[in-house]
């Protein structure tokens, strides 16, 4: 049995299906599309021929009726327009010069209510933009950068003017000290060097642009952490003390499962964030947009405690 040659249906004629169908008359589509009901109905015929198919029933009604055929054939219709109407979406957008991709690279001290909020906003703005999300924490965020493997970072001081980086601040996110509230230095009048003799976890940083070196670390003793979120468990577990950023905190703090620690040595510190790209790089107009909300959004979380 010799199989059926099936011709090609134009994007017209699928566009005009699919009019048909959710304006349910042939007027109505014609009204939608500006075209002539002439047209339209020349354009749903053509389209039976080419697939050998009735799609829509016009007898005993004034109305046509997509047939099991044609309500088969509407979500695929409906797909194939979507689908070039998202490549000439991207297409506007290169022609206005927008990146058809971005990576981004965030540091673990940001926020994640303002990271979620910012690409929650990003993915309405620039639907067309596919974005590639890495987290890292210290001096990884700049290798990211630095390396060719993201495009803009929203990072720490850690690794200070870097002559193959641009750099512009966006905000700032508070580091206190905790224990559990069990630990020997979560009462008060901690005398001057006690933290030295209590284990402190730390944040390491996996990158070799800052190998060897401490960030607020006092005590000798120490646990060498690559998870910001394991930290967090481990402190409240009594098993050392540690400085976190203050919004993860909150929480543990007005409950009580963390205390802030009064230490002579005030290890707390602002912990300063800037977007960071390569000085041989242009930021296009998504990057660029992104620098602006992680700043609006880092203000707005700072507002409450200022």
């Amino acid at each position: 049995m010799r199989r059926m040659k099936l011709g090609d249906p134009t994007l017209d004629q699928l566009r005009i299906f699919i009019a048909v169908a959710e304006y349910g008359s042939f007027g109505g589509a014609a009204r939608a599309l500006g075209r002539a009901v002439s047209a339209v109905s020349y354009g749903i015929a053509q389209l039976e021929a080419q697939l050998a198919l009735t799609l829509f029933d016009r007898e005993g009604s004034r109305r046509p009726v997509l047939t099991p055929a044609g309500e088969g054939l509407l979500a695929e219709a409906r797909a194939v327009a979507d689908g070039v109407d998202a490549l000439l979406a991207k297409a506007n957008s290169l022609h206005a010069g927008q990146e058809p991709s971005l990576t981004l690279v965030v540091d673990v001290m940001v926020p994640g209510d303002v990271t979620a909020h910012v690409l929650g906003e990003f993915r309405r703005m620039f639907p067309t933009c596919a974005l590639t999300l890495r987290i890292e924490a210290l001096g990884a965020v700049a290798a990211c950068v630095m390396e060719g493997g993201s495009d803009l970072a929203i990072g720490g001081p850690v690794i200070g003017e870097h002559p193959a980086l641009e750099r512009q601040a966006v905000g700032e996110v508070d580091l206190v000290p905790v224990a559990a509230p069990s630990h020997p230095l979560a009462h008060s009048g901690v005398a001057p060097g006690e933290s030295r003799r209590h284990l402190q976890l730390v944040l390491t940083d996996r990158s070799p642009l800052t190998e060897g070196r401490e960030f607020s670390v006092l005590s000798p003793l120490t646990w060498r952490l690559g998870d910001l979120g394991a930290k967090h468990s481990l402190l409240k577990e009594g098993l050392g003390w540690g400085n976190m950023p203050r919004g993860m905190v909150a929480g543990d703090l007005t409950a009580g499962t963390l205390v802030e620690l009064d230490l002579p040595e005030k290890p707390g510190d602002h912990y300063r964030l800037s977007a960071l790209w390569r000085r041989d790089t242009r930021l296009g107009p998504a990057a660029s947009w992104l620098v602006d909300a992680f700043r609006e959004g880092l203000t707005r979380c700072a507002a409450p405690a200022a």
